[in-house]
């Protein structure tokens, strides 16, 4: 059985947590999109931690972690992040990594960086990760696959031809110190002898998995409106951040999916620029930054501080769409007990009418929230394990934010670490 773990918003949902968590249940977790440009938190009996392209059921002896073929790898952050994690006492975890994946390059980080700066303030808000100049490449069909590090006479080749497409971009548009074709290959060369131990057809191994009977969790980074073709484009990443897309990103049949978690926050909070129609300022939005996730509300791989806004019920509802949604799990409602009233997005005004549809970017730009105030429970609720024995205001929140997106909150999340959910 397949099941998907994926995020409804601007990504920092909770996935890691969720992902964590439903691992102890599963026999292999794939990361199926994205870079080392997102992190996941996750709290266990070990530490605490900051994954980048790891899968966040490495913590369990008895799972295979799988980078699929729809990742953008950067080898060296890959290997970093094994050594870090074995270092604090976590077991060697099983990794296998896709024989299709395409390679992140140190030009593909150098170029995000020359194009963010050469940009200036109509930049994308990029973490500089290399991720849109790799996604371009790969398209473009000039990107290195895993495969081909072992094929000596095509790297001989290849790196000439890369030096000459890069070079011209470096001169005349960034006036840059340009690429050689002996550092490519060498670079290549030090990529495919860290690599080779985990290298494999990961989809021939997923697909004997699935005959086995044996659960695959996949896991997305980001969420729906950071998706190029469905969120708030052009302020979106370059994979599509769908759970649809799990299936290509990991190569197994779609049809094998079955269970969907969508990750939605009590609260909304998003890292980098483009259209966030809850958003709040100031004080308030401090407070909620400061209290919010685990140590606060701070990107996991920048550190930049997270822009703050209540729940959206727009967007979220329109996130679990798109997600094709079977369970929605409700995260960091613990966070909220120190408010008198919660205020709630149910609609956007755009040019005098209300609508509860999430709409394309250049309306988006426009909309204004309508809010509705909801009463605070004023508590701390963690360590509680039963739906029943939240305080009647947080049930209400949370039944209340149900009945708005239209998809059955099944799982809440009241605390970091893995324990800290109530099944519902």
């Amino acid at each position: 059985m397949v099941k998907a773990v994926v995020g409804a918003n601007w990504g920092d949902e909770g996935k890691g947590k969720i992902t964590d968590m439903m691992a102890a249940n599963a026999d292999i977790i794939v990361r199926f999109q994205g870079g080392a440009n997102a992190g996941h938190t996750i709290v266990n009996n070990y530490g605490k931690f900051a994954l980048h392209t790891l899968p966040s059921g490495v913590f369990y002896s008895h799972t295979t972690s799988i980078i699929g073929n729809g990742v953008a790898l950067n080898i060296p952050i890959l290997i970093n992040e094994i050594n870090s994690i074995v270092e604090k006492g976590v077991p060697a975890p099983k990794i296998l990594v896709s024989d299709r994946a395409q390679i992140v390059m140190p030009y593909h980080i150098l170029f995000d960086q020359y194009e963010e700066e050469r940009l200036g303030k109509a930049s994308f808000g990029s973490t500089k990760s290399g991720i849109a100049p790799f996604y371009s490449d790969k398209y473009a069909k000039i990107g290195y696959q895993v495969q081909e590090l072992f094929d000596e006479k095509l790297l001989k080749e290849k790196v000439v031809r890369t030096c000459e497409q890069k070079n011209v971009l470096l001169e005349h548009l960034y006036h840059k110190p340009l690429l050689t074709p002996e550092e490519l290959l060498n670079t290549l060369h030090e990529y495919r002898d860290m690599i080779a131990p985990y290298v494999c057809d990961t989809s021939a191994y997923l697909w004997n998995a699935l005959k086995e009977d044996k659960t695959i969790l996949l896991e997305g980074q980001l969420g729906t409106l950071k998706d190029p073709d469905h969120g708030i484009y052009p302020m979106v990443t370059s994979s599509s951040t769908l759970a649809p897309y799990g299936c290509i990103g990991a190569g197994i049949p779609a049809q094998e999916l079955k269970q969907v978690v969508t990750v939605c926050k009590a609260y909304s909070s998003a890292v980098g620029a483009g259209a966030f129609v809850s958003e709040i300022f100031g004080d308030e939005a401090d407070e909620l930054r400061r209290r919010g996730g685990d140590g606060g509300e701070f990107g996991a791989t920048t550190g930049r501080p997270r822009r703050m806004g209540w729940f959206d019920c727009v967007a979220s509802k329109y996130g679990c769409r798109m997600q094709g949604t079977t369970d929605v799990a409700f995260t960091v409602v613990d966070v909220l007990g120190y408010l008198d009233e919660i205020p709630v997005c149910v609609g956007y005004e755009i040019d005098g009418e209300v609508t509860t549809d999430f709409p394309v970017t250049s309306k988006l730009e426009k909309a204004k929230p309508v809010l509705v105030t909801l009463p605070g429970w004023k508590c701390d609720i963690r360590g509680i394990k039963k739906y029943e024995d939240l305080p009647e205001n947080c049930r209400e929140y949370i039944e209340f934010i149900e009945k708005e997106i239209g998809f059955p909150i099944t799982m809440i999340s009241n605390g970091p670490s893995r324990d800290d959910i109530i099944y519902r």
